[in-house]
């Protein structure tokens, strides 16, 4: 077994257990499922919710909504809290020993910290990109992709395959790497490798994908990639995205909001925060004159 693979799966058991027997992969969380009836609903809704990494408080009492199937860019400078923000959302603050969270986060109207919520199930139903590629180097691209699915007890050959190429299409990837499948990951090209990331997040049919900056060490051409990945994507997922890059925020994101200093400055559709803002810290920042 690969290193890398042994890492995760030791990380793993440190969760609440999953059921160790081969699943039905039809019985596995369907985000589209989900999505089919919800589209117009709240998939994420946040209240109050507040974190701490000891004495020091990084979110301060932040409500929003964030819609299903849509995207949702989280603006604001360096430090202010966007990806504490993003990490509270599928509970990976909690790997951290001085984190604590106050307040509510609710998945599809389910509370995912609930004593009864197993962090592992959150994760898989709430992905994370983040800000650099991290493609397990020693596996095979096939390999990263279908990873998450062995941690997650699917074995069959004929399940792995299907859902790896599936993954691999909605990631914009496939024509690309299908006749080298058994080539090591890091093979491929900083956005390849990225795009990669994105599939290994989508093989396991997560409802919510979060990312963390996914282009920002990207070139241009890689970066419109991504961007046009996200917004095809967008029509059967719901994405959570963090961006310094405010053109890339106006372009692909339905709703933004404007974080500064741990607060919720504002939260509104894109089209209003860029062209007609309701506060002029937020004006001040979307054209540049702080941050």
């Amino acid at each position: 077994m690969p290193p890398e693979e042994e890492k995760i799966i030791s990380q793993t058991r440190r969760e609440p257990r999953v059921e160790s027997r081969e699943p039905n992969p039809d019985a596995l969380p369907s985000a589209l499922d989900s999505r089919t009836s919800t589209a117009s609903i709240s998939a994420l809704t946040v209240k109050n919710l507040s974190i701490y990494f000891g004495k020091n408080q990084v979110l301060k009492s932040v409500s929003l909504e964030v819609q299903a199937r849509a995207v949702t860019a989280i603006i604001g400078p360096s430090g202010c809290g966007k990806s504490t923000f993003l990490r509270a959302l599928n509970r990976m603050h909690e790997l951290v020993p001085e984190a604590r969270m106050t307040g509510e986060i609710r998945l599809f109207g389910e509370d995912i910290y609930a004593g009864r919520v197993e962090p592992v199930i959150v994760r898989r139903r709430v992905g994370m990109v983040f800000q650099k590629s991290n493609p397990f180097p020693t596996m095979s691209i096939a390999d990263n992709v279908t990873v998450g699915l062995r941690l997650n007890g699917v074995r069959a050959r004929a399940t792995l395959v299907d859902r790896m190429e599936k993954s691999l299409r909605m990631a914009a990837l496939w024509d690309e790497v299908k006749d080298r499948l058994h080539a090591p990951a890091i093979s491929l090209s900083g956005g390849q490798q990225q795009r990669l990331c994105i599939a290994r997040a989508l093989a396991v049919q997560p409802e919510v994908l979060l990312m963390d900056e996914p282009a920002s060490a990207l070139d241009p051409l890689a970066t419109a990639k991504i961007e046009d990945l996200i917004l095809e994507l967008k029509k059967d997922f719901t994405i959570v995205i963090v961006t310094h890059n405010m053109q890339q925020a106006a372009r692909i994101s339905d709703f933004t909001a404007f974080l500064y200093l741990g607060e919720l400055i504002e939260f509104d559709a894109t089209r209003k925060i860029f062209t007609s803002p309701a506060r002029k810290q937020t004006e001040d920042y979307v054209t540049g004159r702080f941050g």
